[in-house]
Protein backbone atom coordinates (compact mmCIF):
# COMPACT_ATOMS: atom_id res chain seq x y z
CA UNK A 1 0.00 0.00 0.00
CA UNK A 2 1.44 3.44 -1.03
CA UNK A 3 1.96 6.30 1.40
CA UNK A 4 -0.91 8.22 -0.22
CA UNK A 5 -3.30 5.30 0.10
CA UNK A 6 -2.28 4.86 3.72
CA UNK A 7 -3.06 8.53 4.32
CA UNK A 8 -6.51 8.13 2.76
CA UNK A 9 -7.21 5.05 4.90
CA UNK A 10 -6.04 6.84 8.05
CA UNK A 11 -8.21 9.86 7.20
CA UNK A 12 -11.21 7.55 6.74
CA UNK A 13 -10.61 5.98 10.14
CA UNK A 14 -10.23 9.33 11.91
CA UNK A 15 -12.59 11.64 10.04
CA UNK A 16 -15.07 9.49 8.20
CA UNK A 17 -15.99 9.26 4.52
CA UNK A 18 -15.99 13.02 3.79
CA UNK A 19 -12.48 13.44 5.07
CA UNK A 20 -11.34 10.40 3.13
CA UNK A 21 -12.90 11.73 -0.08
CA UNK A 22 -11.11 15.05 0.37
CA UNK A 23 -7.78 13.30 0.90
CA UNK A 24 -8.37 11.13 -2.16
CA UNK A 25 -9.05 14.18 -4.33
CA UNK A 26 -5.87 15.79 -3.07
CA UNK A 27 -3.93 12.60 -3.80
CA UNK A 28 -5.33 12.42 -7.33
CA UNK A 29 -4.41 16.08 -7.92
CA UNK A 30 -0.88 15.42 -6.73
CA UNK A 31 -0.56 12.42 -9.01
CA UNK A 32 -1.73 14.47 -12.01
CA UNK A 33 0.71 17.26 -11.14
CA UNK A 34 3.62 14.83 -10.86
CA UNK A 35 2.69 13.20 -14.19
CA UNK A 36 2.40 16.64 -15.83
CA UNK A 37 5.75 17.64 -14.33
CA UNK A 38 7.44 14.49 -15.64
CA UNK A 39 6.19 15.14 -19.17
CA UNK A 40 7.34 18.74 -18.96
CA UNK A 41 10.74 17.69 -17.61
CA UNK A 42 11.22 15.20 -20.45
CA UNK A 43 10.35 17.97 -22.92
CA UNK A 44 12.76 20.43 -21.30
CA UNK A 45 9.90 22.72 -20.21
CA UNK A 46 11.40 23.58 -16.85
CA UNK A 47 9.08 26.52 -16.19
CA UNK A 48 6.15 24.15 -16.31
CA UNK A 49 7.88 21.81 -13.86
CA UNK A 50 8.42 24.67 -11.40
CA UNK A 51 4.75 25.57 -11.71
CA UNK A 52 3.68 21.98 -11.04
CA UNK A 53 5.98 21.68 -8.03
CA UNK A 54 4.63 24.91 -6.56
CA UNK A 55 1.11 23.47 -6.83
CA UNK A 56 2.31 20.25 -5.21
CA UNK A 57 3.77 22.27 -2.36
CA UNK A 58 0.38 23.91 -1.87
CA UNK A 59 -0.92 20.44 -1.01
CA UNK A 60 2.19 19.25 0.79
CA UNK A 61 4.42 22.19 1.95
CA UNK A 62 7.04 19.95 3.54
CA UNK A 63 7.67 17.73 0.51
CA UNK A 64 11.45 17.59 0.09
CA UNK A 65 11.13 15.86 -3.27
CA UNK A 66 8.94 18.63 -4.68
CA UNK A 67 11.27 21.31 -3.32
CA UNK A 68 14.40 19.74 -4.82
CA UNK A 69 12.73 19.00 -8.16
CA UNK A 70 11.76 22.67 -8.28
CA UNK A 71 15.31 23.66 -7.32
CA UNK A 72 16.82 21.51 -10.08
CA UNK A 73 14.59 23.14 -12.68
CA UNK A 74 15.31 26.62 -11.34
CA UNK A 75 18.99 25.85 -11.96
CA UNK A 76 18.21 24.86 -15.55
CA UNK A 77 16.37 28.19 -15.92
CA UNK A 78 19.45 30.08 -14.74
CA UNK A 79 17.98 30.99 -11.36
CA UNK A 80 20.85 29.39 -9.48
CA UNK A 81 20.69 31.52 -6.36
CA UNK A 82 17.10 30.45 -5.67
CA UNK A 83 18.00 26.84 -6.40
CA UNK A 84 20.96 26.88 -4.03
CA UNK A 85 18.87 28.39 -1.23
CA UNK A 86 16.39 25.51 -1.48
CA UNK A 87 19.20 22.93 -1.58
CA UNK A 88 20.92 24.51 1.42
CA UNK A 89 17.69 24.41 3.42
CA UNK A 90 17.42 20.67 2.74
CA UNK A 91 21.06 20.07 3.70
CA UNK A 92 20.49 21.71 7.08
CA UNK A 93 18.12 18.86 7.90
CA UNK A 94 20.17 16.16 6.17
CA UNK A 95 23.78 16.91 5.22
CA UNK A 96 23.93 13.67 3.21
CA UNK A 97 20.91 14.40 1.01
CA UNK A 98 22.24 13.32 -2.40
CA UNK A 99 19.55 15.22 -4.32
CA UNK A 100 20.34 18.48 -2.54
CA UNK A 101 24.09 18.01 -3.14
CA UNK A 102 23.34 17.28 -6.80
CA UNK A 103 21.39 20.55 -7.12
CA UNK A 104 24.27 22.50 -5.57
CA UNK A 105 26.71 20.81 -7.97
CA UNK A 106 24.43 21.63 -10.89
CA UNK A 107 24.38 25.31 -9.90
CA UNK A 108 28.16 25.43 -9.60
CA UNK A 109 28.48 23.79 -13.02
CA UNK A 110 26.15 26.38 -14.58
CA UNK A 111 28.17 29.13 -12.92
CA UNK A 112 31.37 27.82 -14.58
CA UNK A 113 32.90 26.70 -11.29
CA UNK A 114 34.20 23.40 -12.60
CA UNK A 115 36.28 22.04 -9.75
CA UNK A 116 33.67 22.77 -7.07
CA UNK A 117 30.98 21.22 -9.26
CA UNK A 118 33.10 18.10 -9.80
CA UNK A 119 33.55 17.63 -6.06
CA UNK A 120 29.78 17.81 -5.53
CA UNK A 121 29.05 15.28 -8.28
CA UNK A 122 31.69 12.95 -6.87
CA UNK A 123 30.07 13.20 -3.44
CA UNK A 124 26.65 12.45 -4.93
CA UNK A 125 28.03 9.32 -6.61
CA UNK A 126 29.63 8.15 -3.37
CA UNK A 127 26.26 8.46 -1.64
CA UNK A 128 24.21 7.16 -4.59
CA UNK A 129 26.40 5.34 -7.17
CA UNK A 130 23.49 4.86 -9.55
CA UNK A 131 22.37 8.51 -9.55
CA UNK A 132 21.67 8.75 -13.29
CA UNK A 133 21.44 12.53 -13.52
CA UNK A 134 24.70 13.07 -11.65
CA UNK A 135 26.49 10.56 -13.88
CA UNK A 136 25.20 12.24 -17.03
CA UNK A 137 25.95 15.83 -15.96
CA UNK A 138 29.37 14.89 -14.58
CA UNK A 139 30.34 13.36 -17.95
CA UNK A 140 29.12 16.46 -19.81
CA UNK A 141 30.94 18.77 -17.41
CA UNK A 142 34.26 16.96 -17.86
CA UNK A 143 33.92 16.80 -21.65
CA UNK A 144 32.93 20.45 -21.87
CA UNK A 145 35.92 21.50 -19.77
CA UNK A 146 38.23 19.36 -21.90
CA UNK A 147 37.02 20.75 -25.24
CA UNK A 148 37.09 24.33 -23.99
CA UNK A 149 40.67 23.97 -22.74
CA UNK A 150 41.77 22.27 -25.97
CA UNK A 151 40.25 25.12 -27.94
CA UNK A 152 42.00 27.68 -25.77
CA UNK A 153 45.32 25.89 -26.21
CA UNK A 154 44.92 25.78 -29.99
CA UNK A 155 44.12 29.50 -29.94
CA UNK A 156 47.26 30.28 -27.92
CA UNK A 157 49.30 28.33 -30.48
CA UNK A 158 47.79 30.35 -33.34
CA UNK A 159 45.97 27.34 -34.82
CA UNK A 160 42.83 29.33 -35.57
CA UNK A 161 40.87 26.77 -37.60
CA UNK A 162 41.55 24.00 -35.08
CA UNK A 163 40.45 26.29 -32.25
CA UNK A 164 37.26 27.14 -34.16
CA UNK A 165 36.47 23.46 -34.69
CA UNK A 166 37.00 22.69 -31.00
CA UNK A 167 34.80 25.57 -29.85
CA UNK A 168 32.05 24.41 -32.22
CA UNK A 169 32.33 20.88 -30.79
CA UNK A 170 32.13 22.23 -27.25
CA UNK A 171 28.99 24.18 -28.08
CA UNK A 172 27.21 20.94 -28.95
CA UNK A 173 27.82 19.32 -25.56
CA UNK A 174 25.28 21.00 -23.27
CA UNK A 175 22.83 23.65 -24.44
CA UNK A 176 21.71 24.22 -20.83
CA UNK A 177 25.04 25.65 -19.66
CA UNK A 178 24.42 29.22 -20.79
CA UNK A 179 27.33 30.77 -18.93
CA UNK A 180 29.96 28.53 -20.50
CA UNK A 181 28.31 28.58 -23.91
CA UNK A 182 28.26 32.39 -23.91
CA UNK A 183 32.02 32.35 -23.32
CA UNK A 184 32.49 29.74 -26.03
CA UNK A 185 30.57 31.87 -28.53
CA UNK A 186 32.75 34.84 -27.64
CA UNK A 187 35.87 32.71 -28.12
CA UNK A 188 34.47 31.61 -31.45
CA UNK A 189 33.93 35.24 -32.44
CA UNK A 190 37.53 36.03 -31.54
CA UNK A 191 38.80 33.18 -33.73
CA UNK A 192 36.52 34.17 -36.62
CA UNK A 193 37.97 37.68 -36.47
CA UNK A 194 41.46 36.19 -36.70
CA UNK A 195 40.30 34.25 -39.77
CA UNK A 196 38.83 37.47 -41.23
CA UNK A 197 35.34 35.95 -41.03
CA UNK A 198 33.84 39.19 -39.73
CA UNK A 199 30.17 38.40 -40.39
CA UNK A 200 30.53 35.04 -38.64
CA UNK A 201 32.26 36.79 -35.73
CA UNK A 202 29.35 39.22 -35.38
CA UNK A 203 26.86 36.34 -35.45
CA UNK A 204 28.81 34.49 -32.74
CA UNK A 205 28.72 37.62 -30.57
CA UNK A 206 24.96 37.82 -31.10
CA UNK A 207 24.63 34.22 -29.91
CA UNK A 208 26.70 35.04 -26.82
CA UNK A 209 24.54 38.07 -26.05
CA UNK A 210 21.37 36.02 -26.36
CA UNK A 211 22.72 33.91 -23.49
CA UNK A 212 24.13 36.84 -21.50
CA UNK A 213 22.65 40.20 -22.48
CA UNK A 214 25.22 42.16 -20.45
CA UNK A 215 28.28 40.41 -21.86
CA UNK A 216 30.41 43.53 -22.35
CA UNK A 217 33.25 41.87 -24.27
CA UNK A 218 30.82 40.32 -26.78
CA UNK A 219 29.00 43.64 -27.18
CA UNK A 220 32.26 45.48 -27.82
CA UNK A 221 33.53 42.94 -30.34
CA UNK A 222 30.21 42.86 -32.21
CA UNK A 223 30.23 46.66 -32.44
CA UNK A 224 33.74 46.52 -33.95
CA UNK A 225 32.61 43.82 -36.38
CA UNK A 226 29.64 45.91 -37.48
CA UNK A 227 31.98 48.83 -38.11
CA UNK A 228 34.32 46.65 -40.20
CA UNK A 229 31.51 45.39 -42.43
CA UNK A 230 30.00 48.85 -42.79
CA UNK A 231 26.86 48.31 -40.70
CA UNK A 232 27.34 51.60 -38.89
CA UNK A 233 23.83 52.00 -37.51
CA UNK A 234 24.06 48.64 -35.73
CA UNK A 235 27.49 49.58 -34.46
CA UNK A 236 26.11 52.80 -32.96
CA UNK A 237 23.29 50.86 -31.26
CA UNK A 238 25.83 48.51 -29.67
CA UNK A 239 28.07 51.34 -28.49
CA UNK A 240 25.01 53.12 -27.03
CA UNK A 241 24.09 49.94 -25.19
CA UNK A 242 27.69 49.56 -24.02
CA UNK A 243 27.76 53.13 -22.72
CA UNK A 244 24.57 52.54 -20.74
CA UNK A 245 26.24 49.59 -19.03
CA UNK A 246 29.53 51.40 -18.42
CA UNK A 247 29.65 55.19 -18.77
CA UNK A 248 33.44 55.34 -19.02
CA UNK A 249 35.34 57.96 -21.03
CA UNK A 250 36.61 55.21 -23.31
CA UNK A 251 33.11 54.00 -24.13
CA UNK A 252 31.94 57.59 -24.65
CA UNK A 253 34.75 58.08 -27.16
CA UNK A 254 33.91 54.82 -28.95
CA UNK A 255 30.28 55.94 -29.24
CA UNK A 256 31.38 59.31 -30.60
CA UNK A 257 33.61 57.65 -33.21
CA UNK A 258 30.82 55.25 -34.21
CA UNK A 259 28.39 58.13 -34.73
CA UNK A 260 31.03 59.92 -36.78
CA UNK A 261 31.56 56.82 -38.93
CA UNK A 262 27.80 56.56 -39.45
CA UNK A 263 27.66 60.19 -40.49
CA UNK A 264 30.54 59.69 -42.91
CA UNK A 265 28.91 56.61 -44.41
CA UNK A 266 25.86 58.63 -45.42
CA UNK A 267 27.91 61.20 -47.34
CA UNK A 268 29.24 60.95 -50.85
CA UNK A 269 32.63 59.23 -50.86
CA UNK A 270 34.70 61.76 -52.78
CA UNK A 271 37.77 59.55 -52.70
CA UNK A 272 35.80 56.74 -54.31
CA UNK A 273 34.31 59.11 -56.90
CA UNK A 274 37.81 60.13 -58.00
CA UNK A 275 39.13 56.58 -57.62
CA UNK A 276 41.91 57.47 -55.19
CA UNK A 277 43.05 56.42 -51.72
CA UNK A 278 42.38 58.51 -48.63
CA UNK A 279 46.08 59.34 -48.35
CA UNK A 280 46.26 60.58 -51.96
CA UNK A 281 48.61 63.48 -52.68
CA UNK A 282 47.63 66.77 -54.29
CA UNK A 283 49.13 65.55 -57.56
CA UNK A 284 47.12 62.28 -57.31
CA UNK A 285 43.93 64.30 -56.88
CA UNK A 286 44.68 66.45 -59.93
CA UNK A 287 45.49 63.45 -62.13
CA UNK A 288 42.32 61.65 -61.05
CA UNK A 289 40.17 64.70 -61.65
CA UNK A 290 41.67 65.30 -65.12
CA UNK A 291 40.96 61.73 -66.14
CA UNK A 292 37.39 61.51 -64.82
CA UNK A 293 36.29 65.01 -65.79
CA UNK A 294 37.22 64.33 -69.42
CA UNK A 295 35.40 61.00 -69.35
CA UNK A 296 32.13 62.33 -67.92
CA UNK A 297 31.89 65.84 -69.38
CA UNK A 298 28.33 66.19 -70.77
CA UNK A 299 29.46 67.61 -74.13
CA UNK A 300 31.26 64.37 -74.82
CA UNK A 301 27.92 62.58 -74.48
CA UNK A 302 25.76 65.17 -76.22
CA UNK A 303 24.50 62.65 -78.76
CA UNK A 304 23.73 59.92 -76.22
CA UNK A 305 20.19 58.90 -75.21
CA UNK A 306 18.62 61.16 -72.57
CA UNK A 307 19.01 58.64 -69.72
CA UNK A 308 22.72 58.12 -70.36
CA UNK A 309 23.30 61.86 -70.88
CA UNK A 310 21.68 62.71 -67.55
CA UNK A 311 23.76 60.04 -65.82
CA UNK A 312 26.97 61.48 -67.27
CA UNK A 313 25.92 64.97 -66.17
CA UNK A 314 25.38 63.65 -62.64
CA UNK A 315 28.78 61.99 -62.58
CA UNK A 316 30.47 65.08 -63.96
CA UNK A 317 28.89 67.14 -61.20
CA UNK A 318 30.05 64.64 -58.53
CA UNK A 319 33.60 64.67 -59.93
CA UNK A 320 33.59 68.47 -59.74
CA UNK A 321 32.31 68.36 -56.16
CA UNK A 322 34.93 65.82 -55.19
CA UNK A 323 37.76 67.85 -56.67
CA UNK A 324 36.38 71.08 -55.21
CA UNK A 325 36.56 69.59 -51.72
CA UNK A 326 39.68 67.42 -51.87
CA UNK A 327 41.83 70.01 -53.66
CA UNK A 328 41.13 72.54 -50.90
CA UNK A 329 43.21 71.63 -47.80
CA UNK A 330 40.73 73.20 -45.36
CA UNK A 331 37.67 71.58 -46.92
CA UNK A 332 39.46 68.27 -47.21
CA UNK A 333 40.43 68.37 -43.53
CA UNK A 334 36.83 69.09 -42.51
CA UNK A 335 35.59 66.32 -44.79
CA UNK A 336 38.11 63.80 -43.42
CA UNK A 337 37.06 64.61 -39.85
CA UNK A 338 33.40 64.06 -40.66
CA UNK A 339 32.46 67.69 -40.27
CA UNK A 340 29.81 69.29 -42.42
CA UNK A 341 31.39 70.96 -45.40
CA UNK A 342 28.43 73.35 -45.54
CA UNK A 343 29.42 74.81 -42.16
CA UNK A 344 30.92 78.30 -42.24
CA UNK A 345 29.73 78.88 -45.80
CA UNK A 346 32.16 76.48 -47.49
CA UNK A 347 29.76 73.92 -48.82
CA UNK A 348 28.74 72.13 -51.98
CA UNK A 349 26.42 74.89 -53.10
CA UNK A 350 29.36 77.11 -54.07
CA UNK A 351 31.00 74.48 -56.28
CA UNK A 352 30.04 74.82 -59.95
CA UNK A 353 31.42 71.77 -61.82
CA UNK A 354 31.80 73.80 -65.04
CA UNK A 355 33.78 76.53 -63.33
CA UNK A 356 35.96 73.88 -61.69
CA UNK A 357 36.53 72.26 -65.09
CA UNK A 358 37.36 75.52 -66.89
CA UNK A 359 39.62 76.76 -64.13
CA UNK A 360 41.48 73.47 -63.99
CA UNK A 361 42.12 73.08 -67.70
CA UNK A 362 42.77 76.76 -68.44
CA UNK A 363 45.69 76.54 -66.03
CA UNK A 364 47.22 73.74 -68.12
CA UNK A 365 49.18 73.95 -71.32
CA UNK A 366 46.60 72.07 -73.41
CA UNK A 367 43.59 73.79 -74.99
CA UNK A 368 40.17 72.16 -74.92
CA UNK A 369 37.10 73.28 -76.82
CA UNK A 370 33.54 71.96 -76.57
CA UNK A 371 30.97 72.89 -79.20
CA UNK A 372 27.57 71.66 -78.13
CA UNK A 373 24.23 73.19 -77.36
CA UNK A 374 23.58 70.47 -74.81
CA UNK A 375 26.54 71.20 -72.58
CA UNK A 376 26.55 72.93 -69.25
CA UNK A 377 26.49 76.75 -69.42
CA UNK A 378 29.88 78.30 -69.92
CA UNK A 379 31.57 75.38 -71.70
CA UNK A 380 32.79 76.92 -74.93
CA UNK A 381 36.53 76.33 -75.27
CA UNK A 382 38.79 74.03 -77.24
CA UNK A 383 38.80 70.32 -76.40
CA UNK A 384 40.19 67.32 -78.24
CA UNK A 385 40.06 63.72 -77.09
CA UNK A 386 43.09 61.61 -77.62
Amino acid sequence: MSGGEQAVRKASELGGADCAASERRALESLQRLHEDAQRAYDAGDYRRVVYCMDRCLDYSPSSTKAKLTKAECLAYLGRCQEAQEIANDSLRFDSFDAEAIFVRGLCLYFEDKDEQAFRHFQQVLRLAPDHTKAIEIYKKAKLLKQKKEEGNEAFKMGRWQQALNLYNEALLIDKNNKTVNAKLYFNKATVCSKLNQIREAADACTAALELDENYVKALLRRAKCYTEIGEYEDAVKDYERLYKIDKSKENKQLLHEAKLALKKSKRKDYYKILGIEKNASEDDIKKAYRKRALVHHPDRHAGAPDLERREQERRFKEVGEAYGVLSDPKKRARYDHGQDIDDEGSGMSDIDPNVVFQTFFNRGSQQYEFHSGNGFPGTAFSFQFG
